[in-house]
């Protein structure tokens, strides 16, 4: 990770920031209004979680925002040694920041798991391929169906849940991880394998890594002709997706369902723009299209107006 701006991977005139640190963090509560102050300051925007845990985010601003931000928490005495990624968007990504407190950074939803005292062992993007490969190994994809719906690292086993609190669940009655001596896990940043290795190790699980920096990283470093990555990586925030070299994707957001759709979704007759897509519109009814309709004409005018909807 570097903040030096000549190493960035993809054009672009926001830089974006993804980041999570684990720490014991009592006075989290106090910290969230300096915290909020700081980023106001520097014009940053996005989302940043704060718990007795730890911290984790995605916000976007200029690069100099974006080091001031970074100086500062790094100057905590929990963050000190908090890692960082970086990609950049063709303009902002978000509409405003928020500063949250939360129980969980990452919400698994299992008391007493804690990726400061157990962990499985990191590796390195340039090893990952390797692994992956190994006959001993399978591979889970830590996400969410939406997210694994339009990316996923060949051969992953994909849980397909619809919440990272549906995980712990899926993994005790899946009794066929225990055929293979070697459990890989990845995830978006990394963030989310924190917790599921420490899980699995709790589980019983000998052999657990997980991929150090997630997928960001991964199609960060790794040239996309060696690439076991297939498709694109979702992103939480309006450029949807991500690519190699962390390119912008050409992915949409469904804001009726906030799933992502491909080109060819947009074409489906399902599709109208804030109101439904072929993934939600048998889930909706007339009455909700209609709602979602009204809305978007509040985002056209606002639009129009030069302003932001902030529903949209």
């Amino acid at each position: 990770m570097t903040d030096n701006t000549t190493n960035r991977p993809a054009a672009g005139t926001t830089c974006v920031a993804a980041l999570y640190h684990f720490a014991t963090f009592t006075r989290y509560e106090t910290f969230r209004a300096p915290l909020q102050a700081v980023c106001d300051e520097n014009g940053i925007k996005g989302t940043l979680l704060i718990a007795r845990e730890g911290i984790n985010g995605t916000v976007a601003g200029t690069d100099e925002g974006i080091a001031r931000l970074l100086a500062f928490l790094r100057a905590q005495p929990e963050f000190a040694k908090l890692e960082h990624k970086e990609s950049r968007a063709s303009k902002m990504p978000f509409l405003r920041m928020k500063v949250r407190l939360k129980k969980e950074i990452v919400t698994m939803g299992v008391e007493d798991i804690d990726p400061k005292k157990i962990v499985g062992t990191y590796v390195d993007p340039k090893d990952w391929n390797a692994l992956i490969s190994d006959p001993e190994t399978i591979v889970i994809d830590t996400r969410n169906d939406y997210e694994t719906a339009i990316g996923i690292f060949k051969g992953a086993v994909d849980p397909k849940t619809k919440t990272f609190r549906e995980f712990p669940d899926w993994v005790k009655n899946h009794t066929g991880l225990h055929n293979k001596p070697k459990i890989a896990m990845y995830c978006t940043g990394g963030i989310r394998c924190e917790k599921a290795t420490a899980f699995m190790k709790e589980q019983g699980f000998d052999e657990v890594y997980h991929l150090k920096g997630g997928i960001l990283k991964y199609l960060e470093e790794v040239p996309a002709e060696e690439s076991l990555w297939e498709g694109a990586c979702f992103v939480f925030d309006e450029r949807v997706s991500v690519e190699h070299g962390l390119k912008e994707g050409n992915h949409k957001l469904c804001h009726a369902c906030r799933n992502p759709i491909t080109a060819e979704e947009v074409n489906s007759p399902y599709y109208e723009e804030g109101v439904s897509c072929s993934h939600c519109y048998e889930t909706r009814t007339e009455a909700d299209r209609e709602r979602y309709r009204q809305r978007q004409h509040q985002i056209a005018l606002a639009k129009q107006r030069g302003q932001k909807h902030i529903g949209g």
